[in-house]
């Protein structure tokens, strides 16, 4: 026999030796004339073919590391949950890694039925009516006084009357001191009235 045996192939890759007859009958290993296995060729071939997250044994130390930003999004999601999260700079367990996938898949449902079912709105639309109504609210504020003010000039005119106070207030006064007033209300809406929807 020029090469190994299933049986011993199998122990030298930590497999089964269901799974060398699986991978033999798929063309997976290099063989022999005599039908024994080359090892150093099927391995450099299982190597090439198989995907490394499903091997065993000394495999697993051929995967990439894992990003902070990704381990630290895990601990997030599963702090947010209440679940313990691993602390930073210890590594994240596969079952942590996986439950808080299955948790983001899940929010990530809930929000596409609430958006469905009409419940969330989007950010910028929202944004934007908001800004609109806004500006038609400080729009109908500045033009207020001219509306205005001849009435509250007749108003009180016909108080000061009443009093034997004999006085007459010029509308075009009136609305200049109004609009005044209303500007610097505006202004100082402006300054301290701030919507944010983060």
């Amino acid at each position: 026999m020029q090469g190994m045996s299933e049986r011993a192939y199998a122990v030298h890759a930590g497999l089964s030796r269901g799974a060398i007859q699986k991978a033999k009958a798929a063309g997976r290993l290099v063989l022999f004339g005599d039908s024994s296995i080359d090892t150093a060729a099927s391995d450099k071939k299982r190597a090439a073919n198989t995907d490394p997250s499903k091997q065993r044994g000394t495999a697993k130390a051929k995967l990439k590391p894992v990003p902070d930003a990704a381990l630290t999004a895990v601990g997030d999601t599963l702090r947010e949950q209440g679940m313990r999260a691993p602390a930073s700079g210890t590594s994240t367990t596969f079952l942590q890694a996986k439950t808080a996938n299955e948790v983001l898949k899940t929010q990530e449902r809930r929000l596409k039925l609430q958006k469905m079912k009409g419940e969330l709105v989007d950010k910028a639309r929202a944004m934007a009516l908001v800004f609109r109504l806004a500006r038609e609210e400080r729009d109908a504020w500045i033009n207020w006084p001219a509306r205005a003010a001849a009435l509250m000039a007749a108003e009180l005119s016909a108080a000061l009357s009443e009093t034997d106070v004999d006085v007459a207030v010029e509308t075009s006064l009136m609305q200049k001191i109004l609009e005044t007033h209303v500007r610097a209300q505006l202004v100082d809406l402006g300054q301290n009235v701030r919507f944010d929807l983060s």
